[in-house]
């Protein structure tokens, strides 16, 4: 976006304008509340990463009418074979799952971001800054000052509330002076995408390894990432490694095929503390980190933006209650995160080695069977993760 056409006065002033904060940012235009995004990078970034949207985010998608876009690019995941090992030891599927959105949808982030951005962009060409890297803030009692540069030029954006959208390393959370408390898992992994030369289409597959944990997931354009469960943390992946171990954990031979990404990552869980502070509030990887095993993270953020626009006319509109309004808010937001929590460590420990195999295979069994499978298909769709209380 190249517009100078911006204000300095806004209701809310969004920093970070990745997936999270540009579906924020289409909330609030629907709510008919003034904003604007700061972001620093020129363009999304490419690669894939994060891949799975969710059926509780496409339904937030659908109530903007956005979410055809994003089925028609992606790939619709309806179920899962699991493994032990080599041996199959079931399905599960999401087709029971409520409808229309009985399904994950695997996209790359990369094309995720630019679908919202042009979604926005249709809606308010004004809305989104690029190249604008913010330096300082300022809260006071009644707005805050965030002072940022665009285009070489110095700005100043005044907002009744900062939310800051701008990742892991969040620097709204550090400026503010909000801890990041949690911990690393003992989990790492390497993952790749690759040529698809498997039979398993648009299905996912999950192999419960004695050596550790292997996920299959479809991309679109005939590709599938590969995630592996390594011992240590791999500091630079080799295609040969990855490939490897593919073959020697499952049999499974990726000769012939050629690769776009790898990469490794370990795992931790972070929660902000807090995620409101006075007119500061944080959300999406600012405010939490999930394990990615199980794909909760991006979507755990979409669910924040969403309960945010809700929140936000209240506390804009009725002063005296605005603390007691946020602080539900913030009180449902740690909720969900904890609930996710709980969900993605429950992925990683069916992951691991495991000394009691034989234990596992009739965990996994069971929970492949009607009716648990049903509740297990709802868990991994993240159905119930706004459920209050619990």
């Amino acid at each position: 976006m190249t517009t100078n056409n911006f204000s300095n006065t806004y209701q809310v002033v969004i920093v970070g304008g990745g997936p999270v904060g540009l579906y924020l940012g289409l909330c609030l235009e629907q709510a008919g509340i003034s904003y604007i995004i700061l972001e620093k990078r020129s363009a999304p970034r490419p690669g894939s990463r994060s891949l799975g949207i969710h059926p509780v985010s496409l339904e937030l998608f659908e109530e903007l009418n956005i979410a055809s876009s994003f089925i028609r690019d992606g790939v619709t995941i309806q179920k899962g074979h699991t493994f032990l090992n080599k041996k199959k030891l079931g399905v599960l599927s999401f087709k029971s799952c409520p409808k229309p959105f009985n399904f994950i949808l695997a996209l790359p982030q990369y094309r995720t971001e630019l679908l919202l951005e042009q979604a926005l962009t249709e809606k308010n060409t004004s809305a989104l800054l690029r190249n604008a890297t913010v330096h300082t803030i300022r809260e006071h009692a009644h707005h805050v000052d965030v002072h940022f540069e665009y285009k070489g030029k110095k700005h100043t954006a005044k907002a009744e509330y900062l939310v800051g959208c701008d990742g892991k390393n969040s620097s709204i959370r550090r400026q503010s002076g909000i801890s990041f408390k949690g911990q690393y898992y003992p989990d790492t992994y390497i993952m790749g995408d690759f040529t698809d030369n498997t039979q398993f289409g648009s299905d996912a597959a999950i192999f419960l390894c004695d050596k550790g944990l292997i996920e299959s997931f479809p991309l679109p354009n005939n590709r599938r990432r590969w995630v592996v469960k390594t011992d240590d943390y791999v500091d630079q992946v080799s295609r040969e490694q990855l490939t490897s171990s593919v073959l020697s954990r499952i049999g499974h031979s990726m000769n012939n095929t050629e690769h776009t990404m790898l990469s490794s990552f370990g795992v931790q869980k972070l929660l902000a503390d807090p995620m409101v502070k006075g007119r500061i509030i944080l959300i999406g990887d600012a405010a939490h980190i999930v394990s990615p095993i199980g794909g909760q993270g991006m979507n755990l953020g979409w669910l924040d933006a969403r309960d945010l626009a809700e929140t936000l006319p209240q506390a804009l509109y009725n002063n005296l209650q605005k603390d007691t309004i946020l602080n539900q808010y913030q009180k449902r937001r740690v909720h969900a995160a904890k609930v996710a929590i709980r969900r993605a460590e429950m992925n990683m420990k069916l992951g691991r080695k495991i000394n009691t195999p034989f234990f596992r295979k009739i965990l996994v069994s069971l929970m492949l069977k009607s009716p648990i499978s049903q509740l297990m298909a709802n868990i991994f769709t993240m159905r119930g993760i706004e459920r209050w209380p619990i």
